[in-house]
């Protein structure tokens, strides 16, 4: 993975951590953020947000939506990165480009899980067992918030912000311009 061609064994990875990302990121983030855009509610009753920003999810407010179709644009963008990984179109691009934003993403998207960033393993079982307290009118809405973090979106970031990881440890190294202009001219006859 340092330049040299791929063998049989490191292509299948690569390709495998390329493809599953993208389908990853169109299949679930993409399409559910597209359905919103597009004015659809499904599962906006069970964001893990909290109360105000689930109310602007469900009256969808100009800036929500502006925020559905950035989310849109920006899973669009996330999908050609990472087949950009593999596919001969994406070897124009330096390697640095595309792995340096994909290991911030795996690594946001990891901490988000595990609940550092708000939501997450650790909160909703937090919340479940009673050890974080949370206010009466809230309290039941807060358990079933966690019950559907816990099931459904931490362990799908926590898989997507891997497969992130995934696509970027596998990129192969390119060969900057001095080492192929070095390259080339010890392929040249003298």
């Amino acid at each position: 993975m340092d330049g040299r061609r791929p063998t049989r064994r490191s292509l299948p990875v690569r390709r495998w951590a390329a493809y599953a990302t993208c389908a990853w990121t169109l299949a679930g983030y993409g399409t559910l953020k597209l359905c919103w855009a597009l004015g659809g509610t499904a599962l906006t009753s069970s964001a893990p947000l909290p109360r105000s920003g689930r109310e602007e999810l469900v009256a969808q407010t100009p800036a929500t939506m502006a925020g559905h179709w950035i989310s849109v644009g920006l899973v669009l963008l996330g999908a050609l990165a990472a087949l950009a990984t593999v596919r001969p179109w994406g070897h124009v691009l330096p390697r640095r480009l595309l792995t340096v934003p994909m290991w911030i993403t795996c690594a946001l998207m990891v901490l988000r899980a595990w609940g550092v960033l708000g939501f997450g393993f650790v909160g909703d079982a937090m919340v479940l067992t009673g050890v974080l307290h949370v206010d009466p009118p809230d309290s039941e809405i807060a358990r079933h918030l966690s019950r559907v973090d816990l099931l459904l979106w931490s362990p799908y970031f926590l898989v997507w912000g891997l497969l992130w990881g995934a696509t970027a440890w596998a990129t192969p190294r390119r060969p900057g311009p001095r080492r192929c202009e070095r390259e080339t001219a010890g392929a040249l006859p003298h």
